[in-house]
């Protein structure tokens, strides 16, 4: 997710955007939490989102279909089929879904009974589901894009149509899922919508087939994904291609009438690809491109292959071009760090964040001439502050009563690109990077949290770092810079209180 400074231009950030201008999905079995009901909702433990995600299965593949009514007001009919192996024996299966109506749930071809529980959808099967066992889920549902009073995310609502935004916590407004980025998964998915239309979806186009002034578009991902990283754009859009490093395919979803005004800025993505690679590898996905969207959201999104921007961003005066260049260059990052390699636990949200920051700034600082050390230092003076708002990097603040974005705050973006310039300051810039380069390749479409990190970077440096990342990731005052022992960081102001990133 992109960010924003109070430096340059002002950008709301965070609204998720702030800060200056192994393998194998895992069992979400991680800690499941106790719940005294066993009928009511459950979770995987995560310390930021208690109820988020459900133990006892491995969900292995998703289909979804969507149709369109021709209203970005009106609930879409869908049907989402989910295929996972159950890891524990079962009475009850939960899954995540909070913003629509169940009109039926079929276990493995069979009618089962099915409650909500606040945002758990309860599915109750007329026999046990014994653990090791393949089970198919089948929801017929609504989805509904018109947004919850206390409920961000999920669809995002265009001039033309709709597009998404699941992160952190909002796949589960727009389908039933376990949603939670340690249970990663293959997806298919399917849109009807009427002909003047165009839909583009994560993956690789998979046909279409029209029907009575309709199109059924199908496109299927090739590496498994988090559910908070889907993405379904449905608008009056043309799709431009373009081949990108190793003759990538890269495609770009943009307003049809805008082609000539944003064409200059597209066709910087296969550089910029190719930036990335040199610095951490071969890009990880089967695809590329950018989602111009016609909405106001306050942020951009690294949805997996197709990131999604505020079309503003791109047309808006005030934005300097180098600062455009870099805030491109990190959702184009993310897709290494936080969709490849993505976080066990959302505490774990520095390394999408904190990378993706990084890549940034370095590229500001070798095509744009930005100094990465004059944003360092400025950083540094304001990381007591942000984590006395924010806490630190690796254990964050829990996000604000129905504002679940609010976990994005500074101290995860410039805070943690901060950890990570004095990590390259403690063990030199060649071990630097070559940890990069083998966290990437060593954790490619798995999961991996912050113990993974601190454990690499140890074996990386062939020294022990875990009291460098104690002090730099969960300490409540800033350490001392390696190298820049004169850098300061301001005092907290009194009773500072918590920015807001909405």
């Amino acid at each position: 997710m992109s960010h924003n400074p109070t430096p340059t231009p002002a950008r709301p950030r965070s609204r998720r955007v702030t800060a200056a201008l192994l393998a194998s999905a895992v069992s979400v079995c991680l800690i499941a939490a106790s719940a005294p009901d066993p009928a009511g909702p459950l979770g995987v433990g995560d310390r930021l989102f208690p109820t988020l995600g459900n133990p006892g299965y491995d969900v292995e593949s998703y289909d979804l279909r969507f149709t369109y009514p021709g209203s970005n007001d009106k609930p879409l009919t869908a049907v989402t089929t989910i295929d996972a192996v159950t890891t524990e024996t079962l009475d009850r299966v939960n899954l995540d879904f909070a913003h629509g109506s169940v009109r039926s749930v079929q276990v493995d071809g069979s009618p089962a009974r099915f409650t909500q529980a606040d945002e758990d959808l309860v599915v109750t099967p007329d026999e046990p589901l014994l653990a090791g066992s393949p089970v198919r889920i089948t929801v017929r549902h609504t989805s509904d894009p018109v947004s919850a009073k206390g409920q961000d995310g999920g669809w995002v609502r265009t001039k033309d149509g709709l597009a998404m935004a699941g992160q952190a916590d909002a796949a589960h407004l727009v389908y039933p899922c376990n949603d939670h980025p340690s249970d990663k998964a293959l997806f298919t998915i399917h849109v009807t919508a009427p002909d003047p239309y165009t839909v583009v979806a994560n993956g690789l186009p998979e046909g279409t087939r029209r029907a009575r002034g309709a199109t059924t578009w199908t496109y299927r991902t090739e590496h498994p994904m988090a559910t908070e990283l889907t993405q379904v754009s449905i608008g009056r859009s043309a799709v431009l291609h373009r081949k990108g490093p190793h003759g990538l395919p890269v495609r770009d979803v943009i307003p049809s009438a805008d082609r000539a005004v944003l064409e200059p800025w597209l066709r910087k993505t296969p550089g910029q690809i190719a930036w990335m690679e040199s610095k951490v590898g071969r890009y990880p996905f089967e695809t590329y491109g950018l989602l111009m969207a016609q909405a106001q959201t306050g942020f951009e999104l690294e949805t997996q292959t197709l990131s999604l921007f505020e079309k503003e961003l791109f047309t808006q005066p005030a934005y300097p071009k180098w600062y455009v260049d870099s805030i491109m260059v990190h959702e184009l990052s993310h897709q290494w760090f936080g969709d490849s390699v993505t976080p066990r636990t959302w505490s774990d949200v520095w390394l999408n964040e904190g990378h993706a920051t990084w890549y940034e700034a370095l590229y500001a600082e070798e095509k744009a001439h930005q100094p990465m050390e004059k944003r360092m230092k400025a950083a540094y003076r304001l990381s007591d502050s942000w984590r006395a708002a924010g806490g630190p990097p690796a254990r964050p603040k829990g996000p604000k009563p129905g504002q679940k974005i609010s976990i994005f705050r500074p101290n995860v973006y410039d805070g943690a690109a901060l950890a990570l310039y004095a990590l390259r300051q403690e063990i030199g810039r060649p071990a630097f990077e070559r940890l990069e380069r083998t966290w990437v390749s060593l954790n490619r479409d798995g999961v991996a949290s912050t113990a993974d990190f601190v454990d690499l970077a140890s074996a990386v440096a062939a020294r022990d770092l875990s009291g460098f990342f104690k002090a730099w990731l969960y300490a409540e005052k800033t350490p001392a810079m390696p190298g820049h022992p004169d850098w300061k960081s301001d005092a907290p102001k009194a009773k500072a209180k918590a920015r807001s990133h909405t």
